[in-house]
């Protein structure tokens, strides 16, 4: 019996590597890339512990040499889909009732191998898979991997700390029990951090999980999952279910034991999700808990007033770091006619440095597209503004899989507010430019805000301090991570609590306190002394 009650863990980021070309540590890495490149990985379901391989597989390719398999994957079906809902649940009756910092110390040790002697392979298996440069790689399956881990442990420590008001005579406490039954984490293809946290977070919490990573992603989240393996976590607690959701979602979503859904991908899957559990609310134990983060259409308000090079930097990285695969990613941009002719020279001197190529070139910007289906419907999008009367391709606009899904940074100039382009979510390399008379500042921030379905994220650039004022109230709604005199990407664990409203998700912000207290279930004990 744990009798002691420590203090709240410390919590600082995790630091970034500054690779060099001729560092010791890029070596490293890139000698982990090059043995992961040529080392045939086959991928098992994992339940209970246990590794099956069912025999039904799938091909884990490299988008930037997309003749290239690095793994084979089998796929769960619906047979182990039920397995993993009863393994699950006869890990979570010793799970949950073990000491809060007996679970916290298997996600601490997991942080510090993923900081140390797992660090180049979570990386190059993230460069790999993802097609991610190796400057990405170590921000996300580095970085904040690691933040995750830290962040969330220092976040239980201080939720089991607050206790309620005693008064003389009676003694109130609190519980943070875990929830009852099982957390179904559905992770994404661009973060390597994400698909970790999603079925984590509520491991640490004392729930068990069922995790189905993205078929573009098998390969780093079982990376991911070995290192927790490594780190000590039991079996069970986390069952790892490759596989189609068309063949998982049914079974898991109906069972009557889902406690809750932890969710980061598109907006129709989620609200598909969402009318599942709507439907079967009467069959369930406990009413499941929904957190997801879904779509965005991202923006970038430029005033007058907004000093040129930062905006076209801003531009630059905010629309086209990862491909344009990041939640946050810049994706339409308002900007004054009266700056637009040294915005664009700027700009365009700046995209000339944008290198697109394979990641394993020290100089590459921007890999490839995460696989076929992203990049045809990303290139459907391109070839819509190449044949519009309002819109035209003012940079790039070229792309090819003939060696990779390769897109190259595209810019379209619109005549139109409401372009295609200017409202619809496409997750790739494109952003779509407006021009707005400089006195017409107020109408512009209704057009920003009223114009997109999703509230994820934006930024406004100003010297103007009341332009600055006037864009944050107004546009108060339209993003739940909202940037000033900066790019609208890139936030960091525990500095800026990532999520957004509206169609985005239900901004329960990743990382963070509101996070994490989603997946317990308080319980008070009052107790009296004196009749």
């Amino acid at each position: 019996m744990r009798n002691s009650c420590p203090n709240v863990l410390p919590f600082k980021n995790e630091k970034i590597v500054n690779y060099t070309k001729d560092s010791a540590e890029y070596k490293s890495l890139m000698a982990e890339y090059e043995r992961m490149e040529n080392d045939m990985l086959e991928i098992p379901v994992i339940i209970g512990g246990e590794r099956i391989y069912t025999g039904n597989t799938a091909e884990c390719r490299v988008p930037h040499d997309n003749k290239k398999v690095i793994a084979k994957y089998h796929l769960a079906g619906e047979k182990e889909a039920k397995l993993a809902i009863e393994k699950a649940l006869l890990a979570r009756e010793k799970w949950s009732k073990l000491d809060w910092d007996e679970r916290v110390s298997i996600f601490m040790r997991a942080a510090a191998l993923a900081a140390g002697p797992w660090r180049d392979k979570l990386n190059a298996a993230t460069m790999l898979s993802q097609s991610k440069t190796y400057k990405q790689a170590e921000i996300d399956s580095a970085a904040e991997l690691v933040d995750f881990f830290r962040s969330n442990s220092a976040l239980l420590s201080k939720i089991y700390r607050d206790q309620p008001l005693s008064t003389e005579g009676v003694w109130n406490r609190l519980s943070y029990r875990p929830l009852e039954g099982f957390v179904f984490a559905v992770t994404p293809f661009n973060f390597t951090s994400i698909c970790a946290n999603l079925p984590s977070a509520p491991a640490e919490a004392g729930n068990v999980a069922i995790w189905k990573p993205s078929s573009s992603a098998v390969y780093s989240n079982y990376i991911v999952y070995e290192l927790l393996e490594a780190a000590g976590l039991p079996a069970g607690v986390i069952n790892f279910l490759p596989g189609k959701s068309s063949v998982l979602g049914d079974i898991i979503l109906k069972n009557e034991n889902l406690a809750a859904i932890h969710f980061t991908g598109s907006t129709e899957t989620f609200q598909n999700m969402f009318r599942v559990v709507g439907e079967n609310i009467s069959n369930y134990k406990t009413f499941p808990r929904l957190v997801g983060e879904t779509g965005g259409k991202n923006f970038v308000l430029a005033h007058e007033t907004a000093d040129v090079k930062i905006l076209a930097r801003a531009l630059r990285d905010g629309a086209f770091e990862y491909q344009g695969q990041k939640c946050s990613a810049a994706s339409r941009a308002y900007i004054p006619k009266t700056m637009w002719e040294e915005l664009k020279t700027v700009l365009f001197e700046d995209m000339k440095k944008v290198k697109v190529g394979k990641v394993s070139e020290f100089d590459t910007f921007m890999g490839a597209v995460i696989d076929k289906a992203a990049y045809d419907s990303i290139t459907e999008y391109i070839d819509y503004a190449k044949a519009a009367d309002d819109a035209e391709i003012i940079y790039g606009g070229e792309y090819s899989d003939e060696s990779g899904y390769f897109i190259d940074p595209t810019i379209i100039l619109t005549t139109n507010p409401h372009f295609k382009t200017m409202e619809e979510e496409i997750f790739g390399p494109v952003l779509t430019v407006y021009l707005y008379d400089a006195n017409e500042f107020d109408e512009v921030l209704e057009l920003v805000d009223k114009t997109s379905i999703y509230g994820l994220t934006g930024s406004i650039f100003a010297e103007c301090r009341y332009a600055i004022d006037k864009a944050s109230k107004a546009l108060e709604n339209a993003a739940g991570n909202f940037y000033v005199n900066v790019r609208p990407t890139g936030a960091i664990v525990g500095q800026q609590p990532f999520g957004g409203a509206r169609l985005s998700g239900t901004n329960d912000k990743a990382g963070a306190i509101n996070n994490m207290t989603r997946w317990l279930s308080p319980r008070v004990v009052k107790e009296e002394f004196l009749k």
